[in-house]
C-alpha cells in the first residue's frame, strides 16, 4: 500500500482525547476539526521530559528518514510504556511536490492527518509569509512616501517569499517606485522571519526578534531595523496565533507537536522553541530533529536551539541508510540496489565523521540506527556493525513496514543512553 492508503486504513482518535492522555486542558486547545488543534498556553512550564535529537549522515535526494524514524522510534516508546511526545517541523508547501515529498514519515509510521500537515494546515506558513512580506511593503512605501529614515534603496536585503518553488520569482525587478532596484523572492522556509519564530519564547520575544531584523543601510551606512520602521507589533498581529504550536498524533495515536521549520541550510533547521519545550513539559521523553546531517542541523540544533533554550539532548540519534552509505562510496544512483562492499566500506567512512562530530565535538550519548531497506543485504549490515568506531552501537529499525514495532531494539538502546 502507499503512504496515503495506509493512514487512510487506520482509524485516528479524536485529537481531545490525544490531549487528555497528554495532560493538555481542553480550555487550552484550539480546535481545528476533529483531529488537528492548536495548544494556546505557551508560557514555559518545568521541563522535566528527557530531549532525544534525530539527526543523520548526509541524505540522498530523496532524504534518509529522520522524520521516519523518530515517529517509529516514539511509538515504540509507547509500546514500552513509556510517556513520550514529538515535537518536529511543519513540511514547506513547496517541496511536498517536489522529489522529496512530504514530511510526515511513511508507511506505518506518520503523523496525521498527513494531507493537512502536508499543505496548508492550520495556515502557520501562510502567517509567515504575510508578516514577512508586510516588513517588506512597509519599507518600500515608507521610501515612496518620503524616506524620513533616508534608507538607501540599493541595500535593501529583507526579500519577500511565498511558500512554492517559484523559479520566475527568484529574480525581479521593482518599477513601481520612485526607484528601480532588483530584488528577489524566496521560499517562506528559508525567510527570516521563520528562522525567528522557532527562536521565540513567547509573544514579547517574538516581538522583540522581528524588530530586530535588519532590513537595509541608511545612505550613512549605518544598519536599519524593523523596529525603525514600527514593523515588528503589526507582524507579531499577524502571527499571534501561528505562534501556538499544532497537535496531531501519529498513526499509532502518539501525540505530535508540529511547528514551524526553517530550512537548516540559510537557519537553525529545527522546530519551534516552544514546541519543543511543551513537548518537554507533557511527556517523560521528547522526540526531535535537525534537518540535513549531523555535520549542519545537528550543530545548528546543538549551537543555537540549545543555547537560546537552554536545552541539552539527553541522546543522539544518527540514521544512516545502506544505500545512502553506497552512494557516498562512489555508486551511481542506478545501482545503489546491488550489493557492494567496497563502495559501502567507503562510504562509512562519511557515518564515522558523523560519529566523531556527536561524540567527540558535542561528547553526547549515541545511537546509530540503520533505516532498512528491503535490498539491504546481511552481509551488507554486518559492513556498517563492523567498520564503526568501537563502543558505537549500530541498530537496525524498520519503522516504514512495521511502525514502532520495528523500533523497539532501537528504543531500548535509547532508553540506555538516556
Amino acid at each position: 500500500m502507499t503512504d496515503i492508503e495506509i493512514a487512510r486504513s487506520i482509524k485516528p482518535k479524536k485529537i481531545t482525547e490525544i490531549a487528555k492522555a497528554l495532560g493538555v486542558k481542553k480550555n487550552n486547545l484550539v480546535l481545528f476539526g476533529n483531529y488537528k488543534a492548536k495548544i494556546a498556553k505557551t508560557s514555559p512550564l518545568n521541563k522535566k521530559g528527557k530531549l532525544i535529537l534525530v539527526t543523520a549522515i548526509n541524505p540522498t535526494k530523496a532524504g534518509i528518514g529522520k522524520t521516519t524514524v523518530s515517529i517509529g522510534l516514539a511509538d515504540a516508546l509507547k509500546i514500552k510504556e513509556k510517556s513520550v511526545c514529538l515535537a518536529l517541523r511543519e513540511p514547506s508547501l513547496g517541496p511536498v511536490f517536489g522529489i522529496k515529498g512530504g514530511a510526515t514519515g511513511g508507511g506505518y509510521s506518520q503523523i496525521i492527518p498527513m494531507e493537512d500537515i502536508n499543505l496548508h494546515f492550520t495556515g502557520d506558513f501562510h502567517a509567515i509569509t504575510s508578516a514577512n512580506n508586510l516588513l517588506c511593503s512597509l519599507v518600500d512605501n515608507h521610501i515612496y512616501h518620503g524616506n524620513e529614515l533616508n534608507a538607501d534603496p540599493s541595500t535593501i536585503m529583507i526579500k519577500r517569499c511565498l511558500d512554492l518553488n517559484e523559479r520566475s520569482l527568484r529574480e525581479i525587478e521593482c518599477l513601481n517606485l520612485p526607484f528601480k532596484r532588483k530584488d528577489s523572492f524566496t521560499i517562506t522556509a528559508a525567510s527570516e522571519v521563520m528562522a525567528v519564530m522557532c527562536l521565540a519564547k513567547n509573544l514579547a520575544d517574538l516581538k522583540k526578534r522581528l524588530g530586530n531584523i535588519m532590513v537595509c543601510l541608511n545612505k550613512n551606512g549605518k544598519p536599519l531595523y524593523a523596529k525603525n520602521f514600527k514593523a515588528e507589533e503589526s507582524m507579531a498581529i499577524l502571527l499571534k496565533d501561528a505562534l501556538m504550536p499544532n497537535l496531531v498524533q501519529t498513526l499509532a495515536g502518539t501525540p505530535a507537536l508540529v511547528h514551524c521549520g526553517p530550512f537548516a541550510n540559510i537557519a537553525h533547521g529545527c522546530n519551534s522553541i516552544i514546541a519543543t519545550n511543551m513537548a518537554l513539559n507533557y511527556a517523560d521523553y521528547c522526540i526531535t530533529e535537525a534537518g540535513f546531517g549531523a555535520d549542519l542541523g545537528a550543530e545548528k540544533f546543538l549551537d543555537f536551539k540549545c543555547r537560546v533554550a537552554e536545552l541539552k539532548p539527553n541522546c543522539v540519534v544518527l540514521i544512516a541508510t545502506i544505500k545512502a552509505l553506497k552512494l557516498h562510496g562512489g555508486i551511481s544512483e542506478n545501482k545503489l540496489n546491488e550489493e557492494n562492499l567496497t563502495a559501502l566500506k567507503t562510504g562509512i567512512e562519511n557515518l564515522n565523521h558523523h560519529i566523531n562530530t556527536i561524540t567527540k565535538t558535542f561528547k553526547l550519548p549515541l545511537v546509530v540506527t540503520l533505516n532498512q531497506y528491503s535490498t539491504d543485504t546481511i552481509k551488507e549490515i554486518e559492513c556498517v556493525k563492523n567498520n564503526v568506531p568501537s563502543g558505537i552501537k549500530v541498530v537496525v529499525n524498520n519503522v516504514w513496514a512495521q511502525g514502532g514495532n520495528g523500533a523497539i531494539e532501537l528504543a531500548e538502546e535509547v532508553l540506555k543512553a538516556c
